[in-house]
């Protein structure tokens, strides 16, 4: 089978499209023939092997799982002895549980993982859009109704809205009842509006963090404004959620970045400062799809790519102009 591989850590010029070894599932696995998968900022860490602190986890010197793609979406093939919840035929969605050793990633013609992840995919739903909801859906998800604890009739930010998580991040707020605004570039205002904002800030030409508006929540994608001015512009025990951003530091990269959040309540007993660290589950997956099927999300793909061409997904990835969700299909 065809997949998409690494030997080595760095750019996407690493990667190789070539033959492999089918995967066979084993017992509490299935083997999925794919047909989408979505690409993560995840990604770039694995493939980059930074920061360095990461290859602890994932092989010293050299990937010790070669392969690329965390969400996927496609037919099952072939299930493990174990397995009694799906069968040959089923259409399933998730994310990879893990950072297992030997095995193969999403982009690849077939994928083995442990059915414990899989989510039946609704007949209604194609296979790209569903591929974009797992991680990035999923954050969303656990920032706006977990740690956000949006409601109805607060007023909430979204720094870094036009990319995967901050598209789903808007959709979820407004079905929450909330008043968002949504910060992004001049090129995604549009798309802003029509997911749902009621207010979008240009964050060349505006900085959110000297205006006057007061937030019950900041949810942060990328890591823009210093913690100290976003401080300014929260409400008394307001909350800022911290979902990523680019580090610059070798070693830790965004970790820093997490780090500095969850020391602020050190000299900010006012406000609550929050870092998104959940794993995907199965009944959230769920939860999603049935905003999916009600209309209240909607899947936001800026560019589809063959299988052939992931390392072309992989540096639009690179770039950071993104608007929502990048999808290779198989």
């Amino acid at each position: 089978m065809k997949a998409v591989v690494y030997h080595e850590y760095g750019s996407p010029d690493v990667l190789q499209f070539r033959d492999v070894e089918m995967p066979q599932p084993r017992p509490n696995e299935l083997r999925i023939r794919m047909r989408a998968a979505s690409v993560n900022p995840a990604d770039l860490y694995l493939l980059r092997g930074s920061p360095y602190m990461l290859r602890l986890q994932i092989g010293l010197k050299r990937p010790k799982n070669n392969g690329v793609g965390l969400d996927f979406a496609g037919v099952v093939d072939a299930v493990g002895a174990d397995v009694t919840t799906f069968r040959a035929g089923d259409e399933v969605f998730g994310q990879i549980a893990d950072f297992s050793t030997g095995r193969t990633r999403a982009l690849a013609e077939y994928l083995c993982v442990d059915a414990a992840v899989a989510v039946n995919k609704p007949h209604g739903i194609g296979f790209a859009e569903i591929a974009t909801l797992p991680l990035a859906g999923c954050t969303a998800l656990y920032a706006v109704r977990d740690y956000g604890q949006v409601t109805s009739g607060q007023h909430v930010l979204i720094n870094g809205a036009g990319g995967g998580v901050g598209v789903h991040a808007v959709q979820l707020a407004k079905h929450f009842g909330a008043t968002v605004t949504a910060v992004c570039s001049e090129a995604k205002i549009s798309l802003m509006h029509d997911i749902g904002a009621d207010h979008v800030i240009d964050y060349r030409k505006h900085d959110f963090t000297a205006g006057s508006t007061r937030y019950d929540a900041i949810i942060d994608t990328v890591s823009s404004q210093p913690l100290r001015r976003c401080r300014r512009v929260l409400v008394p025990r307001g909350r800022f959620i911290w979902v990523g951003g680019t580090g610059t530091n070798h070693w830790f990269g965004p970790l820093r970045l997490a780090l500095k959040v969850l020391a602020m309540p050190l000299i900010d007993r006012g406000h609550r400062w929050i870092v998104v660290s959940n794993t995907p589950t199965a009944e959230d997956l769920a939860t999603l799809v049935g905003l999916l099927e009600q209309g209240v999300l909607r899947a936001v793909i800026d560019r589809r790519y063959p299988l052939g061409d992931a390392a072309d997904a992989i540096r639009h990835l690179e770039k950071g102009h993104a608007c929502g969700k990048i999808v290779v299909e198989i």
